[in-house]
């Protein structure tokens, strides 16, 4: 999430009468199915690299195998937990160091001058610097002859998320580059500060990162790079467009959050509140159809950065006019109506050559997709891919490919993403009172997809795909609030997702408590949010182990909260002041098993800056049942020191995106938008002051948006 985001997540579009925990669950639970045994192990796609899974017992002190014939040890966190903080740094635990290593602006090139804080960058210089508002991102190793070399990690590509821009820092003079309407340069450097960062980076002579600017494999991909449509909604008549008469490709990528990557070497990036960039236009002309699916998706102003009003030098130049959804032509394929469509899905980009088409996958539907998190990989099933849509009330999702995992397809790139990612059943989740869950298949002509439904009507899978969250409205799926990142858990296949916060939940005619929500509270820090400002992360374990499963179990892992907060209402999880934190959103495990939790924070702001935390959790079901003023609901054993703080950072931040190179000894982490509550004429952050992230001094530069490389100063592996 961002909040400086085009679509507010607050406003609630699912006006659906499907069931919240509340109408589901009636009566509290009064005790846990057992856990099913003989776990076997995950196989994922670990620091830049896969491994097939052994056997293994579903033991914490013996976990699930990341290589086959080894087992994963019980991680120990080693470090000592750090204080919160308001300072206009990174902090980091005693004995390491962050640096700065890709900043908004920084060149990717030789050829291109590097940023010069006051804003006078081109447009145009854009598609080969560093975009704004890092986000998800991964470490692919890098060998000798060009290719994914799942074990290297001196040297590797590195590719991230650009989501947003903070327009207010990013101009050389606000006055006229934010007047609508728009100049041409200002607006396109607004548009190519959005995307993806392709780069490749290695260790110099000192040990140190840094990025390799002579490399042919560097890029950035943008709003308007080209790219196929693959997938049931191919070809379909909601993809025609003037750019692409035959619906097969569209223009670029934007307000991309997460991320994901798969076991055959290839990096997933996902479209998150894509809507409000989009001048929707008067509707004259749609069909009832399109009406009810611009306004169920969000898409309903005259486009949030205005790009559509810029007359560009060149007449036939439509990167701006494709920002107007209006029906200026005939028929779709001769307008941008349809452009929107185009949007909201999971992208597969191949790090590797820099020729490639990225291929959005219409098969794991159409969303605010916050992440991609590949399930347990097992040889003879299918490859299963999880998936949030982060907004309040909104559905969480899996895909299950039709081909069968075949370890051989490990480092095919994207022609296996073809295989994996193009055919396959689309479910959504469902969660029933006796603590069971089941995925409902989105698929036409099943669970009354049809032309008849009453909701939307389903004449084909393209219309299900397109139309994703009607179907999920159809087939009685479960609102939940706020589904962020997912997580899979390499010891032992479980799936965690975080539930980041809800404001709206009980207030006015909104949904009040439920099992899986039970808090509804005024927070205690004097800024006066009501329902659960503090968020909570949820986990479940597929039935039999297997992610291809129908059915599970779920419990909540641990709710967010204020250290001295009231131990029966909100702080549930037992939370000190080594681990209280609010919001958590950006969620990854590595393959060690160590659970990283990064929180994008407005309720406990007063207090701390956003934060980063290690855990090693247990599982579901090692807590107990509970009330919470008379709300029924589950709660994992409290985390005590297995939860600790490792990173603070800097003012008006957000902490998000994570990877680490294979060896565990160079942690990769985002700090976005720092001082994004200010202006040129009074900014909260000036940060970074300098390539080390945890220094500051008397400047005052445009804060700016950055990745930094955290280590150990003594080499060793990242927190154990």
């Amino acid at each position: 999430m961002d909040h400086q985001a085009p679509y507010d997540e607050d406003a609630v579009t699912n006006t659906s009468d499907n069931p919240h925990f509340n109408d589901i669950l009636q009566v509290r639970l009064s005790r846990r199915q057992a856990l099913m045994g003989g776990i076997k192990a995950s196989a994922l796609f670990m620091l830049g690299g896969s491994a097939l899974a052994g056997c293994s017992s579903d033991s914490d002190d013996t976990p699930a195998s990341n290589t086959p014939g080894t087992s994963i040890p019980a991680p120990v966190l080693k470090f000592t937990a750090i204080a919160k903080s308001l300072d206009d740094i990174v902090h980091v635990p005693v004995g390491y160091s962050a640096a700065v290593l890709y900043a908004l602006g920084d060149p990717i090139d030789t050829a291109t001058t590097p940023w010069s804080d006051a804003g006078t960058e081109t447009g145009a210089s854009y598609e080969k610097r560093a975009g704004d508002h890092h986000d998800g991102m991964a470490f692919f190793g890098l060998g000798s002859d060009g290719k994914w070399k799942a074990d290297a990690s001196d040297r590797g590509m590195l590719v991230m998320n650009h989501e947003n821009i903070t327009p207010n820092f990013l101009h050389a003079n606000n006055t006229t580059d934010l007047a609508s309407p728009r100049l041409e340069d200002p607006a396109r450097k607004e548009i190519n500060c959005h995307g993806i960062s392709v780069i490749e980076i290695r260790k110099n002579a000192l040990g140190k990162f840094e990025i390799d600017k002579t490399s042919t494999r560097n890029r950035r991909l943008t709003p308007n790079t080209p790219m196929d449509l693959r997938g049931a909604a191919a070809g379909s008549a909601w993809m025609l467009s003037k750019f692409s008469p035959a619906g097969l490709q569209t223009r670029g990528t934007i307000n991309n959050c997460a991320n994901g990557y798969t076991p055959w070497g290839t990096y997933l990036t996902c479209e998150e509140n894509w809507a409000g960039y989009f001048k929707r236009g008067a509707d004259t002309g749609r069909s009832a159809a399109e009406v009810k699916l611009l306004s169920r998706y969000g898409v309903s102003g005259s486009g949030s950065n205005a790009w559509s009003t810029v007359t560009p030098a060149d007449p036939t130049d439509t990167t701006f006019a494709q920002w107007d959804l209006s029906l200026t032509g005939a028929a779709a394929a001769d307008d941008f109506r349809n452009r929107a469509n185009t949007y909201g899905w999971v992208v597969e980009i191949d790090p590797f050559d820099p020729a490639s088409t990225p291929r959005k996958r219409t098969a794991l539907g159409r969303m605010g997709h916050e992440d991609c998190a590949i399930g347990k990989l097992e040889a003879g099933k299918p490859v299963v891919f999880y998936t949030g849509d982060d907004s309040r009330f909104e559905y969480v999702y899996k895909f299950v490919s039709d081909a069968l995992w075949d370890p051989a397809d490990a480092g095919k790139g994207m022609a296996a993403g073809d295989k994996y990612m193009d055919a396959g059943t689309l479910y959504v989740a469902k969660f029933n009172a006796d603590g069971s869950g089941e995925w409902v298949a989105l698929k036409h002509l099943s669970n009354n997809l049809n032309a008849a439904n009453a909701t939307f009507p389903f004449t084909s899978q393209a219309d299900v795909l397109v139309a994703t969250r009607l179907a999920a409205d159809s087939v009685g799926a479960t609102k939940m609030d706020r589904p962020e990142w997912v997580a899979v858990n390499p010891r032992n296949g479980e799936v965690y997702l975080t539930l980041t916060n809800n404001t709206n939940r009980g207030q006015g005619a909104n949904p009040g408590v439920d099992a899986a929500n039970p808090r509804n509270y005024v927070d205690n820090d004097g800024k006066g949010q009501k329902g659960n400002p503090n968020g909570h992360i949820i986990r479940w374990r597929e039935k039999d182990d297997h992610a291809n499963a129908t059915t599970f179990q779920w419990d909540i892992y641990v709710f967010a909260a204020e250290a001295d907060a009231d131990a029966t209402t909100i702080n549930l999880s037992g939370l000190t002041n080594d681990n209280d934190m609010s919001s958590p959103d950006g969620l990854w495990f590595d393959p060690r098993g160590v659970l990283w939790i990064q929180t994008d924070d407005g309720a406990y702001t007063d207090v701390t800056n956003c934060m980063m935390l290690a855990a090693v959790p247990g599982k579901v079901g090692d807590g107990a049942a509970a009330t919470v003023n008379g709300q029924g609901t589950f709660i994992g054993k409290q985390p005590g020191t297995d939860l600790r703080r490792f990173l603070v950072g800097p003012k008006e931040c957000e902490i998000t995106g994570i990877t680490m190179t294979p060896d565990g000894k160079a942690m990769f982490v985002n700090i976005q938008h720092p001082g994004e509550g200010g202006n040129l004429a009074a900014s909260a952050s000036h940060w970074p002051y300098s390539a080390d992230a945890t220094a500051a001094d008397a400047s005052s530069k445009r804060p700016r948006s950055a990745t930094i490389v955290v280590t150990r100063n003594d080499g060793g592996v990242i927190a154990l």
